[in-house]
């Protein structure tokens, strides 16, 4: 009886030790996405000597991993549909206001990242226009190991012909703020100031660009 009750105990701990292990060391987990309380569509600030700026789209969010060991994150970018329209904003910078960085091999733990995002379009995407009409916004990670992007969030977003005509205007940008009665995103236009952390993107940019020639 008493060799049964220790074999017992034995296998137990055995099998808490590899439980153990494998949520530790061997899982390998994935990364998720808190919901943003903001989403801004409108346009970055434009670089010196430029006329006309990128258009851009901002969210605050916090990433985390499902794993101990934590997850590593090559890229992000932003698919937008409208209607059959589509265009990726893969131009990823993060950070805080006081420190933006270009987005390239970020850890993520479990206890997670949290972060400003900004995603712009590529050159041959300056040309995008802020219309009217329903809008399919989905943000992407590419993680290490992984051969396919993963889905992080998507969520739809309704531009009206009056908010449309308002992003027409300089400086002007649209914010979706997350209504937690409503449980939806409530749009409103803002007069953009210039701020420290439109100017630290846009060093950042000039840094990269010239590291890279």
């Amino acid at each position: 009886m008493t060799d049964s009750i220790a074999l017992a105990v034995s296998a137990l701990a055995l099998a808490v030790s590899a439980t153990t292990a494998w949520l530790t060391l061997f899982r390998r987990g994935t990364v998720r996405m808190t919901q943003p309380t903001t989403i801004f569509f409108g346009p970055d600030t434009p670089r010196f000597g430029e006329r006309d700026a990128n258009p851009k789209i901002y969210l605050r969010t916090l990433l985390f991993a499902t794993s101990k060991r934590g997850r590593i994150i090559e890229s992000m970018h932003v698919s937008l549909f409208r209607s059959e329209t589509q265009q990726n904003f893969n131009i990823w910078v993060y950070g805080e206001t006081s420190k933006l960085v270009r987005g390239s091999g970020l850890f993520v733990g479990e206890t997670g990242v949290a972060a400003n995002h900004h995603f712009l379009t590529p050159d041959d995407g300056s040309h995008f226009k802020w219309l009217a009409g329903h809008y399919q916004l989905s943000v992407y990670a590419r993680l290490v190991g992984d051969k396919a992007h993963k889905l992080l969030f998507s969520q739809a977003l309704e531009v009206t012909p009056s908010l449309a005509g308002q992003l027409d205007k300089p400086g002007i940008g649209l914010y979706f703020d997350w209504g937690p009665d409503s449980s939806r995103y409530l749009p409103h236009i803002e007069q953009r100031p210039t701020m420290h952390d439109h100017e630290q993107f846009i060093e950042t940019l000039d840094l990269t660009s010239r590291a890279g020639r």
